[in-house]
């Protein structure tokens, strides 16, 4: 099953699609959130779709993140050895994780905002793990996928300057400006997709940049969950990012973005999103 949530920012329509309708779920849920998530989502619209009727207008709104607002968004660094090595670093031992605020998730087209006095604006094409159980000190890999509700195509947009040269090691500074984590359009269920073997690409300006598989990953999605909550407590609707492939403007390849760019990234099963870049906003409206 896909869920997506239709309209203008704060005002999304939470929608599930089924059968190629685009069906109104307020009925059984105001939203695509933590308590829909953790409350069996697909058995809840199964159990209700007598109540469901498909959303007029659908195709004309603003698609916008397929989940509401997480609690948090965790990232986790350099798990892709070819991306590890275009950077400078040798692939590592153990997870790397950081973090990103969630109010940088926003809609899968919406516009990207460079920040202000920056020119060092690089995409990452990741796929993004959302929780749909608690999970604390899982005992294996093999318990993680139960508290998985699904998976979504992610920007983990970053200022390379600000999370290389002026973090201090810390590189959350360079991922937490407004608009950098544009995620969706969809949120495919667990049950509908295999996330193993996915193919990932990134396009700047219609030309590829990244393209790769998820089966490259150094850790996979599994073992990232069970990993991560051994030192936190994942709840229903964070966010994990899983790590990039290599071919990002940071590797010196590529220029970083700029207003007029247009950047695309897509993963097999789970869509395709496009935004297009926009001179720096000094103020958040």
């Amino acid at each position: 099953m896909r869920f997506a949530r239709l309209g203008q920012p704060g005002k999304e329509i939470p929608v599930a699609s089924i059968d190629g309708h685009l069906l109104d779920l307020r009925p059984i849920t105001p939203d695509i959130d933590a308590a829909f998530l953790a409350n069996d989502p697909v058995g809840s619209v199964t159990a209700g779709l007598e109540r469901l009727t498909e959303l007029d207008g659908a195709g004309a709104l603003r698609v916008g993140a397929p989940i509401a607002r997480p609690g948090t968004v965790y990232c986790i660094g350099m798990n892709y050895a070819a991306h590890a090595r275009e950077g400078g670093a040798e692939p590592p031992e153990d997870i790397i994780v950081f973090l990103k605020p969630a109010h940088t998730i926003v809609g899968p087209d919406d516009a990207i905002s460079l920040p202000p006095q920056t020119s060092t604006v690089d995409w990452e094409a990741e796929l993004a793990i959302v929780i749909g159980k608690r999970a604390w000190q899982l005992p294996d890999a093999g318990a993680a996928r139960e508290h998985i509700a699904g998976f979504a195509v992610a920007n983990d947009l970053s200022e390379r300057t600000w999370q290389l040269q002026r973090s201090g090691g810390q590189w959350s500074k360079g991922k937490g400006a407004p608009g950098f984590c544009p995620l969706g359009p969809w949120l495919v269920t667990a049950d509908s997709v295999d996330p193993s073997d996915l193919h990932i690409q990134s396009f700047v300006n219609g030309d590829a940049r990244q393209d790769s598989r998820t089966s490259d990953m150094i850790f996979d999605v599994d073992t990232i969950v069970a990993n991560l909550s051994t030192h936190t407590v994942l709840e229903p609707g964070d966010v994990i990012l899983t790590g990039t492939p290599e071919g990002v403007a940071v590797s010196g390849r590529f220029p970083y973005l700029q207003a007029g760019d247009t950047v695309e990234i897509a993963i097999e099963h789970l869509g395709r999103q496009r935004q297009h870049v926009v001179a720096a906003a000094a103020t958040v409206a």
